[in-house]
């Protein structure tokens, strides 16, 4: 498993959702942040604990939770 230092998970921020730094901004909030257009610059602007690190290692953490295998029922193109 890879090491994620920036990704914390508590049970007492934001439900125990993969947090960063233990801060109340969640890998899904940059990640759709991302994902509807803005840059490491405006999340950092609009974001100001956060860095370029974080925010990248946010979308490392997110591409390696997102390597799923999907099985299909037999019969079914994939």
């Amino acid at each position: 498993m890879p090491t994620f230092e920036r990704i914390t998970f508590d049970p007492a921020i934001l439900g125990g959702k993969a947090c960063i730094r233990g801060m109340r901004i969640s890998v899904s909030l940059i990640v759709n942040l991302l994902a509807n257009g803005m840059n490491f610059d405006q999340i950092i602007a609009e974001y100001p604990d956060l860095d370029a690190e974080d925010i990248q290692q946010a979308l490392r953490y997110a591409a390696w939770t997102s390597n799923d295998i999907v099985f299909t029922p037999a019969g079914l193109a994939a």
